[in-house]
Protein backbone atom coordinates (compact mmCIF):
# COMPACT_ATOMS: atom_id res chain seq x y z
CA UNK A 1 0.00 0.00 0.00
CA UNK A 2 1.13 3.56 -0.68
CA UNK A 3 1.72 6.22 1.99
CA UNK A 4 -1.41 7.92 3.38
CA UNK A 5 -2.53 11.14 1.72
CA UNK A 6 -3.87 14.06 3.75
CA UNK A 7 -7.36 15.20 2.79
CA UNK A 8 -9.08 18.21 4.34
CA UNK A 9 -12.84 18.73 4.43
CA UNK A 10 -14.02 22.09 5.78
CA UNK A 11 -17.51 22.65 7.16
CA UNK A 12 -16.97 19.11 8.39
CA UNK A 13 -19.79 19.14 10.94
CA UNK A 14 -22.33 20.11 8.25
CA UNK A 15 -24.75 17.94 6.32
CA UNK A 16 -22.85 17.78 3.00
CA UNK A 17 -19.73 16.60 4.83
CA UNK A 18 -21.81 14.01 6.71
CA UNK A 19 -22.75 12.44 3.37
CA UNK A 20 -19.26 12.94 1.90
CA UNK A 21 -16.85 11.69 4.56
CA UNK A 22 -17.91 8.05 4.39
CA UNK A 23 -17.47 8.04 0.57
CA UNK A 24 -13.91 9.37 0.96
CA UNK A 25 -12.97 7.16 3.90
CA UNK A 26 -14.09 3.95 2.22
CA UNK A 27 -12.03 4.61 -0.92
CA UNK A 28 -14.65 5.76 -3.42
CA UNK A 29 -12.77 8.95 -4.25
CA UNK A 30 -8.99 8.47 -4.01
CA UNK A 31 -8.88 4.73 -4.64
CA UNK A 32 -9.51 1.43 -2.88
CA UNK A 33 -5.81 0.98 -2.08
CA UNK A 34 -5.04 4.55 -0.98
CA UNK A 35 -4.76 5.01 2.81
CA UNK A 36 -5.69 8.45 4.09
CA UNK A 37 -5.64 10.88 6.95
CA UNK A 38 -8.87 12.88 7.14
CA UNK A 39 -8.61 16.40 8.53
CA UNK A 40 -11.91 17.93 9.59
CA UNK A 41 -12.14 21.72 9.99
CA UNK A 42 -15.08 23.63 11.39
CA UNK A 43 -15.76 26.67 13.55
CA UNK A 44 -15.21 26.39 17.31
CA UNK A 45 -18.90 26.10 18.33
CA UNK A 46 -19.19 23.02 16.08
CA UNK A 47 -16.34 21.07 17.71
CA UNK A 48 -18.67 18.95 19.93
CA UNK A 49 -20.62 17.91 16.81
CA UNK A 50 -17.32 17.16 15.07
CA UNK A 51 -16.40 14.81 17.92
CA UNK A 52 -19.55 12.83 17.10
CA UNK A 53 -18.55 12.65 13.43
CA UNK A 54 -15.10 11.37 14.45
CA UNK A 55 -16.69 8.67 16.62
CA UNK A 56 -18.86 7.53 13.72
CA UNK A 57 -15.91 7.39 11.32
CA UNK A 58 -14.00 5.32 13.88
CA UNK A 59 -17.04 3.07 14.32
CA UNK A 60 -17.14 2.35 10.58
CA UNK A 61 -13.85 0.43 11.10
CA UNK A 62 -12.59 1.40 7.65
CA UNK A 63 -9.24 -0.15 6.67
CA UNK A 64 -8.02 2.86 4.60
CA UNK A 65 -8.67 5.45 7.30
CA UNK A 66 -5.43 5.85 9.25
CA UNK A 67 -6.29 8.92 11.31
CA UNK A 68 -9.03 11.52 11.77
CA UNK A 69 -8.01 14.98 12.96
CA UNK A 70 -10.83 17.34 14.06
CA UNK A 71 -9.76 20.98 14.46
CA UNK A 72 -10.83 24.62 14.45
CA UNK A 73 -7.30 25.86 13.67
CA UNK A 74 -6.16 26.64 10.12
CA UNK A 75 -2.48 25.92 10.87
CA UNK A 76 -3.46 22.34 11.83
CA UNK A 77 -6.06 21.88 9.09
CA UNK A 78 -4.00 23.02 6.09
CA UNK A 79 -0.67 21.41 6.95
CA UNK A 80 0.90 19.18 4.24
CA UNK A 81 -2.37 18.67 2.37
CA UNK A 82 -2.69 16.59 -0.79
CA UNK A 83 -6.34 17.56 -1.32
CA UNK A 84 -8.60 20.23 0.15
CA UNK A 85 -12.38 20.17 -0.21
CA UNK A 86 -13.68 23.54 0.97
CA UNK A 87 -17.34 22.93 1.77
CA UNK A 88 -17.77 25.37 4.64
CA UNK A 89 -18.98 28.88 3.84
CA UNK A 90 -21.30 31.51 5.25
CA UNK A 91 -24.85 30.53 4.22
CA UNK A 92 -27.25 33.17 2.99
CA UNK A 93 -29.53 34.31 5.78
CA UNK A 94 -33.00 35.79 5.37
CA UNK A 95 -32.90 39.40 4.21
CA UNK A 96 -29.23 39.12 3.25
CA UNK A 97 -28.16 40.79 0.01
CA UNK A 98 -25.89 38.81 -2.33
CA UNK A 99 -23.28 41.52 -1.75
CA UNK A 100 -23.35 40.88 2.04
CA UNK A 101 -22.94 37.18 1.37
CA UNK A 102 -19.96 37.87 -0.89
CA UNK A 103 -18.33 40.07 1.72
CA UNK A 104 -18.63 37.44 4.48
CA UNK A 105 -17.24 34.72 2.21
CA UNK A 106 -14.38 36.80 0.80
CA UNK A 107 -13.07 37.01 4.35
CA UNK A 108 -13.30 33.23 4.85
CA UNK A 109 -11.72 32.25 1.52
CA UNK A 110 -9.00 34.88 1.67
CA UNK A 111 -7.97 33.40 5.02
CA UNK A 112 -8.17 29.80 3.80
CA UNK A 113 -6.26 30.65 0.61
CA UNK A 114 -3.50 32.22 2.71
CA UNK A 115 -3.43 29.10 4.92
CA UNK A 116 -3.12 26.87 1.84
CA UNK A 117 -0.26 29.07 0.64
CA UNK A 118 1.53 28.86 3.96
CA UNK A 119 0.97 25.25 5.09
CA UNK A 120 -0.22 22.96 2.25
CA UNK A 121 1.84 21.12 -0.36
CA UNK A 122 2.30 23.14 -3.55
CA UNK A 123 0.78 20.21 -5.45
CA UNK A 124 -2.46 20.34 -3.41
CA UNK A 125 -5.69 20.01 -5.40
CA UNK A 126 -8.33 22.40 -4.09
CA UNK A 127 -12.07 22.03 -4.72
CA UNK A 128 -14.34 24.86 -3.58
CA UNK A 129 -17.94 23.90 -2.87
CA UNK A 130 -19.10 26.67 -0.49
CA UNK A 131 -21.19 29.28 -2.30
CA UNK A 132 -20.79 31.56 -4.17
CA UNK A 133 -18.39 28.80 -5.23
CA UNK A 134 -16.85 30.33 -8.39
CA UNK A 135 -15.90 33.61 -6.76
CA UNK A 136 -14.88 31.98 -3.46
CA UNK A 137 -12.56 29.75 -5.50
CA UNK A 138 -11.05 32.75 -7.31
CA UNK A 139 -10.40 34.55 -4.01
CA UNK A 140 -8.80 31.45 -2.45
CA UNK A 141 -6.54 31.07 -5.50
CA UNK A 142 -5.51 34.75 -5.49
CA UNK A 143 -4.70 34.43 -1.78
CA UNK A 144 -2.39 31.46 -2.49
CA UNK A 145 0.03 32.82 -5.11
CA UNK A 146 2.59 30.03 -4.62
CA UNK A 147 0.07 27.34 -5.66
CA UNK A 148 -0.69 27.08 -9.41
CA UNK A 149 -4.08 28.55 -10.39
CA UNK A 150 -4.79 25.33 -12.25
CA UNK A 151 -4.87 23.46 -8.90
CA UNK A 152 -8.07 25.31 -7.93
CA UNK A 153 -11.51 24.32 -9.20
CA UNK A 154 -15.09 24.81 -8.10
CA UNK A 155 -18.01 22.40 -8.12
CA UNK A 156 -20.42 22.48 -11.04
CA UNK A 157 -20.53 18.69 -11.25
CA UNK A 158 -23.80 18.68 -9.29
CA UNK A 159 -25.38 20.81 -12.03
CA UNK A 160 -23.76 18.55 -14.64
CA UNK A 161 -25.22 15.44 -12.96
CA UNK A 162 -28.62 17.12 -12.70
CA UNK A 163 -28.59 17.93 -16.43
CA UNK A 164 -27.50 14.42 -17.32
CA UNK A 165 -30.22 12.90 -15.18
CA UNK A 166 -32.99 15.15 -16.55
CA UNK A 167 -32.16 14.10 -20.12
CA UNK A 168 -31.94 10.42 -19.11
CA UNK A 169 -35.33 10.52 -17.37
CA UNK A 170 -36.90 12.28 -20.36
CA UNK A 171 -35.57 9.70 -22.85
CA UNK A 172 -36.10 6.73 -20.49
CA UNK A 173 -32.49 5.49 -20.34
CA UNK A 174 -30.01 5.05 -17.44
CA UNK A 175 -28.07 8.20 -16.52
CA UNK A 176 -24.76 6.76 -17.71
CA UNK A 177 -26.23 6.49 -21.22
CA UNK A 178 -26.01 10.30 -21.36
CA UNK A 179 -22.61 12.01 -21.72
CA UNK A 180 -21.02 15.32 -22.69
CA UNK A 181 -23.62 17.66 -21.24
CA UNK A 182 -22.00 21.00 -20.38
CA UNK A 183 -22.53 23.49 -17.59
CA UNK A 184 -21.20 26.87 -18.67
CA UNK A 185 -20.44 29.69 -16.25
CA UNK A 186 -21.50 30.37 -12.69
CA UNK A 187 -22.89 27.91 -10.15
CA UNK A 188 -25.95 30.14 -9.81
CA UNK A 189 -29.29 30.54 -11.53
CA UNK A 190 -27.51 32.15 -14.52
CA UNK A 191 -25.59 28.94 -15.31
CA UNK A 192 -26.20 27.54 -18.79
CA UNK A 193 -26.87 23.79 -19.03
CA UNK A 194 -26.08 22.99 -22.66
CA UNK A 195 -26.89 19.72 -24.46
CA UNK A 196 -25.98 20.76 -28.02
CA UNK A 197 -22.92 18.47 -27.84
CA UNK A 198 -24.41 15.79 -25.58
CA UNK A 199 -24.82 12.22 -26.73
CA UNK A 200 -27.44 9.70 -25.63
CA UNK A 201 -27.16 5.95 -26.06
CA UNK A 202 -30.53 4.63 -27.21
CA UNK A 203 -30.82 0.92 -28.09
CA UNK A 204 -27.04 0.57 -28.39
CA UNK A 205 -26.76 3.53 -30.74
CA UNK A 206 -25.29 6.91 -29.76
CA UNK A 207 -27.29 9.89 -31.01
CA UNK A 208 -27.43 13.62 -30.24
CA UNK A 209 -29.51 14.76 -27.28
CA UNK A 210 -31.88 16.83 -29.45
CA UNK A 211 -32.54 13.79 -31.64
CA UNK A 212 -33.03 11.55 -28.59
CA UNK A 213 -35.34 13.89 -26.68
CA UNK A 214 -37.37 15.01 -29.74
CA UNK A 215 -38.61 18.14 -27.95
CA UNK A 216 -36.53 21.22 -28.74
CA UNK A 217 -38.83 23.55 -26.80
CA UNK A 218 -38.29 21.53 -23.61
CA UNK A 219 -34.52 21.42 -24.09
CA UNK A 220 -34.36 25.18 -24.66
CA UNK A 221 -36.87 26.02 -21.92
CA UNK A 222 -38.01 23.89 -18.99
CA UNK A 223 -34.92 21.68 -19.05
CA UNK A 224 -32.63 24.70 -18.55
CA UNK A 225 -34.75 26.31 -15.83
CA UNK A 226 -35.18 22.97 -14.00
CA UNK A 227 -31.41 22.50 -13.75
CA UNK A 228 -30.83 26.18 -12.88
CA UNK A 229 -33.46 26.14 -10.09
CA UNK A 230 -32.96 22.59 -8.83
CA UNK A 231 -31.12 23.61 -5.65
CA UNK A 232 -33.98 25.92 -4.67
CA UNK A 233 -36.53 23.18 -5.44
CA UNK A 234 -34.71 20.75 -3.12
CA UNK A 235 -34.62 23.36 -0.33
CA UNK A 236 -38.34 24.02 -0.78
CA UNK A 237 -39.15 20.30 -0.54
CA UNK A 238 -36.66 19.20 2.13
CA UNK A 239 -36.31 22.46 4.07
CA UNK A 240 -32.57 21.70 3.76
CA UNK A 241 -30.13 22.16 0.89
CA UNK A 242 -28.86 19.34 -1.35
CA UNK A 243 -26.48 17.14 0.62
CA UNK A 244 -26.53 13.56 -0.71
CA UNK A 245 -26.36 14.70 -4.35
CA UNK A 246 -23.75 17.36 -3.53
CA UNK A 247 -21.57 14.75 -1.79
CA UNK A 248 -21.90 12.44 -4.81
CA UNK A 249 -20.90 15.28 -7.16
CA UNK A 250 -17.88 16.18 -5.00
CA UNK A 251 -16.81 12.52 -5.07
CA UNK A 252 -17.21 12.39 -8.87
CA UNK A 253 -15.25 15.64 -9.32
CA UNK A 254 -12.30 14.66 -7.09
CA UNK A 255 -12.15 11.10 -8.44
CA UNK A 256 -11.88 12.48 -11.98
CA UNK A 257 -9.09 14.83 -10.91
CA UNK A 258 -7.25 11.90 -9.32
CA UNK A 259 -7.81 9.27 -12.00
CA UNK A 260 -8.78 11.22 -15.12
CA UNK A 261 -11.99 11.45 -17.13
CA UNK A 262 -13.23 8.44 -19.11
CA UNK A 263 -11.78 8.18 -22.61
CA UNK A 264 -13.87 10.10 -25.17
CA UNK A 265 -15.95 11.93 -22.57
CA UNK A 266 -15.84 15.37 -20.96
CA UNK A 267 -17.25 16.72 -17.70
CA UNK A 268 -17.99 20.20 -16.32
CA UNK A 269 -15.99 22.04 -13.68
CA UNK A 270 -15.25 25.63 -12.72
CA UNK A 271 -11.65 26.46 -13.64
CA UNK A 272 -9.59 29.57 -14.38
CA UNK A 273 -10.77 31.08 -17.68
CA UNK A 274 -7.37 32.40 -18.85
CA UNK A 275 -6.61 31.48 -22.47
CA UNK A 276 -9.99 29.89 -23.26
CA UNK A 277 -11.16 29.84 -26.88
CA UNK A 278 -14.80 30.80 -26.20
CA UNK A 279 -14.36 34.54 -25.66
CA UNK A 280 -14.99 34.33 -21.92
CA UNK A 281 -13.10 37.10 -20.06
CA UNK A 282 -9.90 35.98 -18.31
CA UNK A 283 -9.38 35.94 -14.53
CA UNK A 284 -12.70 34.23 -13.75
CA UNK A 285 -13.46 30.81 -12.35
CA UNK A 286 -15.94 29.75 -15.03
CA UNK A 287 -17.44 26.33 -15.66
CA UNK A 288 -16.23 24.76 -18.90
CA UNK A 289 -16.24 21.29 -20.45
CA UNK A 290 -12.90 19.69 -19.51
CA UNK A 291 -10.97 16.48 -19.91
CA UNK A 292 -8.51 15.39 -17.23
CA UNK A 293 -5.33 13.34 -17.57
CA UNK A 294 -2.44 12.93 -15.10
CA UNK A 295 -4.28 15.16 -12.59
CA UNK A 296 -4.26 18.02 -15.15
CA UNK A 297 -7.41 19.43 -16.74
CA UNK A 298 -7.71 20.84 -20.26
CA UNK A 299 -10.66 22.87 -21.55
CA UNK A 300 -12.31 21.15 -24.52
CA UNK A 301 -11.73 23.50 -27.46
CA UNK A 302 -13.41 23.86 -30.81
CA UNK A 303 -17.02 23.13 -29.90
CA UNK A 304 -19.43 24.95 -32.22
CA UNK A 305 -21.42 27.57 -30.30
CA UNK A 306 -24.69 28.87 -31.76
CA UNK A 307 -26.26 32.26 -31.05
CA UNK A 308 -28.66 30.85 -28.43
CA UNK A 309 -25.74 29.38 -26.46
CA UNK A 310 -23.51 32.41 -26.96
CA UNK A 311 -26.05 34.74 -25.32
CA UNK A 312 -26.43 32.49 -22.30
CA UNK A 313 -22.66 31.99 -21.91
CA UNK A 314 -22.10 35.75 -22.00
CA UNK A 315 -24.88 36.45 -19.47
CA UNK A 316 -23.40 34.12 -16.86
CA UNK A 317 -19.90 35.53 -17.55
CA UNK A 318 -21.25 39.04 -16.93
CA UNK A 319 -22.55 37.97 -13.51
CA UNK A 320 -19.15 36.45 -12.66
CA UNK A 321 -17.31 39.63 -13.68
CA UNK A 322 -19.60 41.64 -11.36
CA UNK A 323 -19.08 39.16 -8.50
CA UNK A 324 -15.30 39.19 -9.00
CA UNK A 325 -15.08 42.98 -9.09
CA UNK A 326 -17.20 43.32 -5.94
CA UNK A 327 -15.11 40.68 -4.14
CA UNK A 328 -11.84 42.35 -5.13
CA UNK A 329 -13.14 45.67 -3.81
CA UNK A 330 -13.72 44.00 -0.43
CA UNK A 331 -10.18 42.59 -0.46
CA UNK A 332 -8.72 46.00 -1.35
Amino acid sequence: MSDPIRVLVTGAAGQIAYSLLYNIAKGDVFGKDQPLVLVLLDITPMLPVLDGVVMELQDCALPLLREVIPTDKEEVAFKDLDAAILVGSMPRKEGMERKDLLKANVKIFKSQGAALDKYAKKTVKVLVVGNPANTNCLIASKSAPSIPKENFSCLTRLDHNRARSQVAIRVGVPADNVKDVIIWGNHSSTQYPDVHHAKVKVQDKEIGAFEAVKDDDWLKGDFISTVQQRGAAVIKARKLSSAMSAAKAISDHMRDIWFGTPEGEFISMGVISDGNSYGIPSDLIYSFPVVIKNKTWTIVDGLAINEFSCEKMDATAKELVEERDTALEFIA
